[in-house]
């Protein structure tokens, strides 16, 4: 059975740190959240978009060259379908990954430029 503590906690009457009402505390906030994190994960979304896209380029182009290229009802051969698979899928999702680390890159360096 789970004790409790008959006595409760002081509770300060002072403002915290954390608490905005205060001029000093607000600006202390404001330049904290001005500052981004170091590693928000931004040249992750880069690389990993541009990888894939480059992958799926690669296969597009190995479809159409070396697995017997794309007729009008698809790939001539069944490395040709797996290596189309695989640019249809990777294409659209490397994309969406470059666009969302340009978009972090662009809100950090206007976060960086903006005065505190």
């Amino acid at each position: 059975m789970p004790t409790v503590d008959p006595i409760p906690p002081k509770v300060s009457s002072k403002p915290y740190a954390g608490d905005l009402s205060e001029p000093a505390a607000r600006a202390n906030a404001a330049a904290y959240m001005a500052v981004p994190a170091p590693d928000d994960g931004t040249h992750a979304l880069l690389k990993a978009g541009f990888w894939i896209v480059l992958g799926s380029l690669l296969s597009l182009l190995l479809t159409e060259t070396v697995f017997g290229g794309i007729g009008i009802y698809g790939a001539r051969s069944n490395l040709g379908w797996l290596s189309l698979m695989f640019a249809m899928m990777g294409l659209p999702f490397g994309l969406m990954l470059l666009v969302l680390g340009v978009a972090k890159w662009l809100r950090n360096r206007r976060l960086r430029r903006r005065p505190i």
